[in-house]
C-alpha cells in the first residue's frame, strides 16, 4: 500500500483582491490557533486584518460565543478598529452551563472550569454585562438552535438561553445573529413566538429556497459562508437565488468553513473574497455590484466602524 497522503493544513494563498471592500460579517479569529498544525506559528491578529484587507476584507464581525472568547472579544473590538463584536452563550455551551458541571481534584481542567463552572443564567448576565459595557459590541450572537448532537434535556436549555438572547438583543437595540443546525423550524417557531429583533441575521445559513424567501419576508438577513460554494450544495446556491441581494450578508466562520477549492485548510477573513465572487455569480450581477451592496448592508446592520 502506497503511503497515506498527509491532510494539507498549510494556508490557502490569497485570492484577486475585491473592486469593493466587504465586512465579514461572522469570524472567530481566537479560535483560529485550534485548527492549526502542532507547531505551526500562530499569526499575529494583526497579521490576519492585514491579510483581509489586502485583499478587500476590510472589516469584521468578531464572534465570541463562549465565556472566554465573549472576554477575548471584548478586548480585541477595542485594539483594532477593523473589528466590530458579537457575544453570546452558544446553543451548544448552553446545556454544560444549566448542567453546572462539578469542579473537583477528579473534574474539569481549569479551561472547562471556566467556561461551564458557571449556571446558564449567570453566563448570560456576563454576556449582558459585556455587551452593555462596550460600544463596539454590535450583536448578540451566535445564538439559537443546534439538534445535531442535542437531546431532549439539551434542547430545553438550548430554548431557554435562545430565547434569553433575543430579549437582550432587544433590549440594547442590537442585532442577533442566529445558528441553526438541524432546527430549521425550532427557531423559527421561537422567533414568531417571541419576536424576532428588527436586525436578525442567520449566521452561516443552511436552509432552502422556500425558508430564505419567507425568511426574507421577514426583512431577516441572510449570511452565506464558505458551503455555499461547495459542489454539492445546489440547494443552497437554489436558497440564495431566492434571497434579495440587500438582505445577503457574507461570513467565513473562520477557522471553519474554508471555501472551495481549499476546504479542510484553515479559513481565516481574506478568504471571504473567495465566497463574495460564488455570491456574484449565484446572484447574477458584476461582482463589484454584490460587494457594494454587501456593504451597504453590512452597516445597515451593525452601523458603522
Amino acid at each position: 500500500m502506497g503511503k497515506k497522503r498527509e491532510r494539507d493544513l498549510s494556508w490557502p494563498p490569497a485570492p484577486a483582491a475585491l473592486p469593493w471592500p466587504v465586512v465579514d460579517n461572522h469570524t472567530h479569529l481566537e479560535s483560529i490557533p485550534d485548527v492549526l498544525p502542532d507547531g505551526a506559528p500562530v499569526p499575529a491578529v494583526a497579521d490576519l486584518l492585514a491579510a483581509a484587507r489586502a485583499v478587500g476584507v476590510t472589516r469584521m464581525v468578531q464572534v465570541g460565543c463562549d465565556l472566554p472568547a465573549a472576554r477575548w472579544t471584548d478586548r480585541a473590538v477595542l485594539g483594532h478598529p477593523e473589528l466590530v463584536g458579537a457575544v453570546a452563550i452558544h446553543p451548544n455551551e448552553a446545556p454544560l452551563h444549566a448542567g453546572m458541571l462539578d469542579v473537583g481534584p477528579d473534574g474539569l481542567v481549569p479551561a472547562q472550569a471556566e467556561r461551564h463552572g458557571v449556571g446558564l443564567d449567570e453566563a448570560i448576565a456576563e454576556i449582558a454585562a459585556i455587551a452593555r459595557g462596550n460600544d463596539r459590541i454590535r450583536a448578540i450572537g451566535e445564538t439559537g438552535m443546534d439538534l445535531f448532537r442535542t437531546g431532549d434535556l439539551g434542547l430545553a436549555a438550548q430554548r431557554e438561553s435562545f430565547r434569553a438572547h433575543i430579549a437582550l438583543a432587544k433590549e440594547l437595540g442590537l442585532a442577533l445573529q442566529i445558528h441553526d443546525r438541524d432546527a430549521h423550524q425550532e427557531v423559527l417557531d421561537i422567533l414568531a413566538a417571541d419576536g424576532a429583533p428588527e436586525r436578525t441575521v442567520f449566521h452561516c445559513f443552511s436552509g432552502d429556497a422556500e425558508m430564505a424567501r419567507l425568511c426574507a419576508g421577514q426583512g431577516w438577513f441572510l449570511s452565506f459562508a464558505g458551503p455555499v460554494t461547495f459542489g454539492a450544495n445546489n440547494e443552497l446556491r437554489a436558497a440564495l437565488r431566492a434571497t434579495p441581494l440587500a438582505q445577503v450578508l457574507v461570513e467565513t466562520d473562520a477557522p471553519y468553513l474554508t471555501p472551495h477549492p481549499f476546504r479542510g485548510r484553515p479559513n481565516a477573513p481574506y478568504l471571504a473574497a473567495l465566497t463574495m465572487a460564488t455570491i456574484a455569480s449565484v446572484q447574477d450581477v458584476p461582482l463589484e455590484q454584490a460587494c457594494r451592496a454587501i456593504d451597504a448592508t453590512s452597516e445597515q446592520v451593525y452601523g458603522p466602524w
